[in-house]
């Protein structure tokens, strides 16, 4: 009898077709995503080092002295001349009124000197003539002594023939006599009068003199009434442009010195992109390139840009304590070079919203 117990030969199972297809898939996939990844990052340049940047306005304080007031609090809006701190301003106010009697002073100094010099000219008026009068008599006198010295020559020849008595000839000799002290005194009077010209002119001189160090006196005084008054005007402390405070920590009672940063003002009409790109992604990048923006608080906004400009020097260079490479271990890390992005058509009610040190992200299109 046949055995029927040999076993069957069971078909060979089909080999399933889908995980080749997946992969196939899987692969032409990444490929196309690889390539146009490498393809888009040829022509763009991305960094995610990057915050939105406003003018920023140090409010500093002119001058030393103790807050009395503070008119502002944290994150408040402000224009232009809005008044924020006030100081203790009792020793400005007199300082100012010191410069001020100081140069009322200069002034009465001034008035003084121009009195003197006046009174010193109408003196050497007086002088110049009575000198010249002096003058006139001294010449009627040297005539009248050429009078009686002819008399005395002829009553000399007289007397001696007995024409004449001797009591005329000795009257005749007084005359002479006379005449020639009277030339004498007149001259001497001339002289006096002279030397008191001479010392009223001195007089005036030195006096014009004091006027011309009075007035650089009364200028000088004027120069600090004006700094007296300036720094007066520094014990209230206004904001220098329209913008946000930014956090106060000033309290009244306060100590401030003069120079010291007090807060900063926060301007709200311009916003702008500070991009840290490698320096290895610069070489393509120029001015006007368009930027693509994604601002982290708008996630669902587009926003454009433009490259403005390229800091001369890198991040690094500008901190408190730059890097020196010619000292210790040398370590060789990648530098950042801000750059500056301008947004184009930002709508302005997103701008107002927009707050400086944001988290940005650049794409720069190298085309």
């Amino acid at each position: 009898m046949e055995n029927n117990n040999t076993p069957e030969m069971e078909p060979k199972k089909k080999k399933s077709l889908v995980f080749p297809i997946i992969l196939a898939v899987i692969i032409i996939v990444g490929g196309i995503y690889g390539y146009r990844t490498y393809s888009y990052g040829q022509v763009h340049e991305e960094t995610d080092d990057a915050q939105i940047a406003s003018n920023l306005n140090p409010v500093i304080s002119k001058i030393s002295g103790y807050v009395a007031e503070v008119k502002v609090k944290d994150n408040q809006f402000v224009k232009k001349g809005d008044t924020l701190i006030i100081l203790d301003s009792k020793d400005q106010r007199i300082a100012l009124e010191q410069a001020e009697a100081a140069l009322a002073t200069a002034k009465s100094n001034i008035s003084n000197a121009e009195a003197s010099t006046t009174a010193t000219s109408k003196n050497i008026n007086s002088s110049q003539a009575a000198v010249t009068t002096a003058n006139a008599q001294i010449e009627a006198a040297k005539v009248n002594v050429w009078k009686t010295g002819q008399d005395l020559k002829r009553y000399s020849v007289l007397v001696k023939d007995h024409s004449i008595t001797q009591q005329q000839y000795e009257q005749a000799l007084a005359a002479k006599q006379t005449a020639d002290a009277q030339l004498k005194v007149l001259t001497d009077q001339r002289n006096q009068i002279a030397q008191q010209t001479n010392i009223a002119s001195s007089q005036t001189a030195a006096s014009s003199q004091q006027i011309g160090v009075a007035s650089s006196v009364a200028k000088q005084r004027q120069v600090d009434v004006e700094s007296a008054r300036l720094n007066l005007s520094y014990t209230v402390i206004t904001a220098p442009e329209d913008g946000f405070v930014g956090k106060v920590p000033i309290q009244a009672g306060q100590f401030l010195q003069a120079g010291s940063q007090l807060f900063s003002l926060i301007k709200n009409d311009q916003k702008w992109v500070i991009a840290n790109f490698k320096e290895t992604q610069v070489a393509k990048m120029v001015e006007g390139q368009k930027v693509k923006i994604d601002i982290d608080a708008y996630p669902d906004t587009d926003f454009e840009g433009v490259v403005s400009s390229f800091s001369p020097a890198t991040g690094s260079t500008f901190s408190i304590l730059p890097p020196d490479n010619a000292s210790g271990n040398f370590v060789k890390v990648v530098q950042r070079l801000p750059v500056k992005i301008s947004f184009v058509n930002l709508d302005a009610n997103i701008a107002k919203k927009l707050r400086t040190g944001m988290n940005v992200k650049a794409e720069v299109s190298l085309k």
